[in-house]
């Protein structure tokens, strides 16, 4: 240890009060946490390198807040890790001093799962971002924390594979792991618990473990507990995942899109429901409510029929597709759908994909200013209609605005409101009618999220998801995992 360090740890081992008068300060900055103090930045600085290290305001404010409504939270610290040694001293640092610790990928979540709601230190990993392996033999690859979708897949594109787990955003693979992210391809290709085939985790006490076994990636196993799934949906509350092996999958023949319009949502839904009894193998199956619609042709300049209306995607060889989209059309129109407006070129296959894809920021452009107020639910897909007919019942009889947008081929969907932070009547109506649809998606055999994860919104809906026998084995493996408590601290559960 050099003299500076010896020095450094002799100051802190002084008194708590020694603690606390180096801790960091600045006019508009206060830690939030006791145990950030001036001496563990450096020891951080000494692990990372201090280029790798900050607490400026502005880069704090970044790493305190994802897209939700949730209130910025910064962390005291924000860490830029560059390997997985970083990670691993970083976390046994901060467990040997309880600073909390929160792990940030591409801050693109829904529901406050990177706010500091103790303070501690932010560890962004998006400069891990190399991709390890492409295996186009055996469909699988493995990438680091930092790797994005849409730069996974510009890497293999020459492969003739692609990954086809789409939520949106261009979020990180690992964070997308971490909240069981799906989105509109899941009804074909899953979520990424079903395409996740091992992941590196960082334990909280530093400890690096592989989920499956170091190396492995093979399509199934029977060897002992299933690891992989237990992080996958962790929400960085159980360890830091620095790497993870992926599925792939072959790029269809063709791809054909399609939009349809209802009269009614009911009448939407079920052709949705319909259309999968068929035993269409549908890509995508999208549902817009008519205030959807509104929010995409003013935001994304569309022109289409403001009307619940249904986006469509079919994939596979031309010859399959034809007999599929007359199938789907048939269904259409017995549900008093209008004609199909085709969409066969790329180019303007992809201009619909991304008005669906922005439809966060079309709904917030219909109040300027605010911020949204984004949930999900899903429920067995016979159950469907019902829940987002007493849901859509539920956002006219209180007089809000609140878009309903579903991945409804797996029975899942969501309501985007947009809600100014200071109109505290609104948000009041907007958690009311959210509480009482998650309720609704529980009574109906549902999930109180589908794929936006627990956060800090979701924490009280869980016990009645699962039960408290169910909570407390979850809080037990918590408590193996990570005794301190410094994973991710507030999330999932009180």
């Amino acid at each position: 240890m050099n003299c500076h360090r010896l020095v450094r740890h002799a100051i802190r081992s002084k008194s708590t009060l020694a603690n606390l008068k180096g801790s960091l300060r600045s006019k508009s900055h206060v830690a939030k946490s006791v145990k950030v103090t001036s001496s563990f930045v450096d020891d951080v600085k000494d692990i990372v390198g201090s280029s790798n290290v900050s607490t400026a305001d502005a880069v704090r404010e970044q790493h305190g807040h994802d897209e939700s409504y949730h209130s910025v939270e910064p962390p005291d610290v924000v860490v830029f890790a560059e390997s997985v040694d970083h990670v691993s001293k970083v976390a046994r640092l901060c467990n040997d001093n309880g600073v909390p610790l929160i792990p940030f990928g591409s801050g693109t979540g829904l529901e406050g799962g990177i706010n500091a709601v103790q303070g501690g230190l932010c560890l962004d990993v998006t400069k891990m971002n190399n991709v390890i392996s492409v295996n186009a033999e055996d469909f699988d690859c493995c990438v680091e924390s930092g790797v994005s979708r849409l730069a996974l897949n510009n890497y293999i594109r020459d492969t003739g594979l692609w990954f086809p787990i789409d939520p949106g955003a261009d979020a990180s693979l690992c964070g997308m792991c971490s909240t069981s992210a799906s989105g509109t391809n899941a009804v074909r290709y899953g979520t990424m618990r079903e395409n996740t085939l091992n992941m590196e985790v960082v334990l909280a006490d530093g400890r690096v473990i592989d989920t499956a076994g170091k190396g492995r990636r093979t399509k199934k196993t029977s060897a002992g507990y299933n690891l992989t799934n237990l992080f996958v949906g962790s929400e960085g509350t159980l360890g830091i995942i620095t790497k993870t092996t992926l599925r792939l999958h072959g790029i269809p023949e063709a791809t054909i899109s399609a939009t349809c319009h209802f009269p009614d949502v009911q009448s939407a839904v079920d052709t949705t429901v319909q259309v999968l009894q068929c035993g269409i193998p549908m890509a995508r199956i999208e549902f817009l409510d008519e205030v959807s619609i509104d929010a995409c042709n003013k935001y994304s300049h569309l022109e289409l029929p403001v009307a619940p209306s249904l986006f469509l995607e079919f994939h596979g060889a031309e010859s399959a597709l034809k007999g599929q989209t007359e199938i789907v059309e048939d269904l259409v129109k017995m549900n008093n759908g209008s004609d199909f407006k085709w969409a066969t070129d790329p180019e303007e296959r992809n201009h619909l994909w991304k008005a669906r894809h922005e439809i966060l920021y079309a709904c917030m452009a219909l109040r300027p200013g605010s911020k949204p107020y984004s949930t999900d639910v899903c429920v067995p897909v016979s159950n469907l209609p019902e829940v987002i007919v007493r849901t859509k019942e539920m956002i006219n009889e209180a007089g809000i605005v609140g878009p309903i947008v579903g991945h409804v081929g797996d029975g899942n969907f969501h309501v985007f409101y947009p809600v100014h932070p200071d109109d505290h009547e609104t948000l009041r109506k907007i958690k009311d009618v959210s509480y009482k649809m998650a309720l609704i998606a529980l009574e109906l055999n549902g999930t109180c999220t589908g794929e936006h994860g627990i956060g800090l919104g979701k924490r009280e809906l869980l016990v009645k998801e699962i039960g408290e026998e169910g909570l407390q084995v979850m809080k037990q493996i918590k408590q193996a995992l990570d005794p301190n408590g410094i994973m991710n601290p507030g999330k999932v559960f009180y």
